[in-house]
């Protein structure tokens, strides 16, 4: 019997019937400027799932810098970077960013995700082995499974277990990748262990800095700095969709490694460049960055408030030590229900299930800015005090409340209101899927 390809296409109702539930907490249209508030669906709402860490998304000298860009170069390359699509501004961008984090050269991929693909399968050949912590970004697992060479894993943040592995491929070519600052968990990667075990097995060492950039080290050059580790770093990637206000991602490394990805990654060389717009905007926020470090000072100020904030009244924060701090919540179905219940208080935060996280462990993931007030941050607490009591997730008792005319927000679920078809969508859901 003949089958139509678009079968699975109609059969595909699990989405509709979140929808229906009321909990569906994906692709809610922001209507304004994303900033440390927002309007989400005609209400304005304090916004703590943006990656938007020092503010400068919304920072006059950033749309400046845009706006001249387009009246100078257009709207768009309308090309590659290997043919046409090379702007004397991809190249200023470049060098600014390779400077910055310490690095001979860079290049501009269009996007982050470009930039892992690109360089992992890339760098990564027959015979050779990519070592990755199990909780990296599906970015990076995607240009493993890219590369032609072996990819093996290591349990989240176990040392053991990477040298392990490490002893296990003495004799290959040997690239290990981790994220610097982790984008579920928050916490950051043992980089002295990792440069010790890389130069004992002789391996090379790449971190994706997206999450660091901007956030860590005192001139916010990332996860080297931080640790004073830079030049043990081999290769190091950064977005510029997080602390450069922009889209885009870097790879920057020695000038012979740049010049071989230039050559040879496939996401660089077969898709159209970074609209001169978006480079602006990078070129602008790197100098911001170097200008304005009080911008980070605020940003570690609010992360610390609301690290202490939340373990006072009784959440758990993990090992979190970043401005990602993901509030544990338990089940699948609650960290939906509790989604909706702050959507609807006014804070936009995101709902992280299995099996971006180990089941029974869901979390609302909640990452802070520089931009952030003390009465956004009051606010934020209070909502999630609120929200918690009433789920039992935090002892029970008096609710802290500063406005009394905020709606209460009456909703139930249960379980079974959801078919098996509709568990098992929620399970795979392929953006969260490591």
């Amino acid at each position: 019997m003949q089958q139509d390809l678009f079968t699975k296409c109609v059969k595909f109702t699990t989405a509709r019937e979140v929808m229906a539930a009321g909990v569906y907490p994906y692709f809610h249209k922001s209507q304004s400027e994303q900033g440390p508030e927002t309007i989400v669906e005609g209400k304005k709402r304090v916004v703590i799932c943006s990656n938007n860490y020092l503010g400068l998304a919304s920072h006059p000298k950033v749309k400046e810098a845009s706006i001249d860009a387009i009246k100078k170069f257009g709207t768009s390359p309308t090309g590659s970077r290997f043919l046409n699509g090379t702007f004397e501004l991809h190249e200023i961008a470049e060098k600014k960013f390779a400077r910055f984090v310490g690095k001979e050269s860079a290049i501009l991929f269009t996007t982050g995700h470009h930039s892992n693909l690109g360089a992992i399968s890339t760098l990564v050949g027959k015979g050779d082995v990519v070592i990755t912590d199990k909780l990296d970004h599906a970015s990076i697992i995607d240009g493993c499974r890219l590369a032609l060479g072996e990819m093996v894993r290591f349990r989240h943040n176990d040392m053991g277990d990477l040298e392990r592995q490490l002893s296990r491929h003495k004799d290959k070519g040997k690239l290990i990748v981790v994220d610097g600052v982790f984008s579920m968990e928050g916490d950051i990667a043992n980089l002295p262990k990792i440069v010790e075990l890389a130069r004992t097995y002789g391996a090379r060492i790449m971190v994706d800095d997206a999450h660091s950039v901007g956030v860590l080290g005192e001139n916010g050059r990332g996860t080297g700095e931080h640790f004073g580790l830079e030049a043990a770093v081999d290769v190091v990637m950064a977005t510029a969709s997080k602390s450069f206000a922009s889209i885009g991602g870097f790879i920057a490394s020695r000038e012979e490694v740049i010049h071989y990805i230039k050559h040879f990654a496939r996401s660089l060389i077969f898709t159209a460049s970074l609209p001169p717009a978006q480079v602006a905007a990078i070129i602008a926020s790197i100098d911001l960055i170097e200008k304005e470090p009080e911008r980070r000072k605020k940003l570690w100020e609010n992360t610390h408030k609301m690290k202490e904030g939340f373990e006072d009244l009784g959440f758990d924060t993990g090992t979190s030590n970043s401005p990602i701090i993901p509030i544990t919540v338990g089940e699948d179905m609650k960290a939906f229900q509790m989604w909706r219940m702050l959507f609807d208080e006014g804070v936009f935060a995101s709902p992280v299930i299995t099996p971006a996280v180990p089941e029974g462990h869901a979390i609302i993931r909640t990452s802070f800015m520089a931009t952030h007030t003390d009465e956004h941050l009051e606010f934020v607490l209070d909502s999630f005090e609120k929200v918690g009591k009433q789920l039992g997730i935090i002892p029970g008792g008096s609710i802290r409340r500063k406005k009394e005319t905020q709606k209460r927000w009456k909703f139930t679920f249960s379980r079974e209101r959801m078919t098996a078809a509709t568990k098992r969508w929620i399970k795979n859901l392929w953006w969260f899927n490591r």
